[in-house]
């Protein structure tokens, strides 16, 4: 993905900023944020010139020869619509922004156009029981299950392919034998397949402790029983301009409460909230996983059910380090 970030300038920015941020950004484009991240306008070279011949000096304001209205599209418009769009508009940035107008990333026509590839390893970790899942689990490892047509874990390998990423790892244990048959080298799904072997069931992140060696690149670690529609790229786009060692992709799960919430405080009553909407980030079970967060993953660990104070110990222990200030970064997909 082109570095559309160098092409932010803020609401003080001159003409002269708006320039250099046009000539730094490689997108073509300066673009016009506030101090909430939302998207105020865009300068092009057309803008400029049409500014400076209103007799607008290189000092003066970039939000002063800014397209106030400029193409914008929500970020979850999909990739056929994003081509649509651009092209009968005909331009070659769109904004893509959240339902508060916040800039989540720009796309490129060239890159729409152009497949992209990337290195990083993809890790889907296929190893646990199902239990949940009762009879439907008893011959099938959970991610192998139908849903539309085809197993889970396919749909999840097909997904990310499509987006770009050919090197995946599976980890699995139950079943591993099923998965491995089912996809082999991943040559048939147009992918570099390999396994991590679970000798014992490691838990969350646990297959993260069996490579031998940290990966180059950072690693994109998804559960395999995930239907998502989420932009792996832009997913990574993310992590990488930030300083944390790993990010977690959330979603917003909210609660509505059909009754009166009440705060007290020493007894007495201090107020009541009438059916409140109580809202929390979730974990969406997808990762960002920098090499330097594998030094932190024991190589092994028991199964939480045989020995839960050693697993709950060993898994509070990666999560702490996690949770540190400035290690992990919140991304909420659009």
């Amino acid at each position: 993905m082109k570095s559309w970030r160098k092409a932010v300038v803020g609401t003080q920015a001159t003409v002269g900023d708006a320039i250099a941020a046009i000539e730094s950004g490689s997108i073509q484009i300066a673009l016009v944020l506030d101090d909430q991240n939302r998207l105020l306008g865009v300068v092009t070279d057309g803008d400029v010139r049409r500014g400076l011949l209103r007799g607008i000096p290189l000092t003066g304001l970039a939000t002063d020869i800014m397209n106030r209205v400029p193409v914008s599209a929500p970020a979850t418009l999909s990739r056929d619509d994003r081509l649509h769009l651009m092209r009968q508009k005909s331009i070659k940035q769109l904004p893509l922004v959240d339902e508060g107008g916040h800039l989540v990333v720009v796309e490129t026509l060239d890159e729409l156009l152009e497949p992209r590839h990337y290195a990083n390893p993809v890790l889907i970790m296929a190893g646990g029981l199902g239990e949940r899942l009762g009879a439907l689990t008893r011959d099938v490892p959970k991610p192998m299950l139908n849903v539309g047509g085809r197993p889970l874990l396919e749909t999840i390998v097909r997904n990310v392919v499509q987006q770009g990423f050919r090197n995946i790892y599976i980890s699995v244990n139950y079943k591993a034998e099923t998965i491995k048959d089912y996809f082999a080298d991943g040559a048939a799904f147009g992918a570099n397949i390999q396994y991590v072997h679970e000798t014992e069931r490691l838990g969350t992140a646990g297959a993260l402790g069996l490579f031998p060696a940290p990966p180059d690149l950072p690693m994109i670690v998804t559960n395999g029983d995930i239907l998502t529609t989420i932009n792996y790229g832009a997913l990574l786009d993310f992590h990488n301009g930030t300083p944390a060692e790993a990010t977690m992709a959330v979603r917003e799960h909210k609660v509505h409460v059909p009754y009166g919430v009440v705060s007290t405080s020493d007894g007495f009553l201090q107020a009541i909230r009438e059916k409140p909407t109580e809202s929390w980030f979730v974990s969406a079970g997808i990762y960002v996983i920098g090499s330097s967060v594998f030094g932190h993953v024991a190589p092994r660990c028991q199964h939480r059910h045989a020995d839960r104070a050693g697993a709950r110990d060993r898994r509070q222990g990666t999560c702490r380090r996690l949770s540190d200030p400035g290690i992990l970064a919140r991304h909420r997909p659009p």
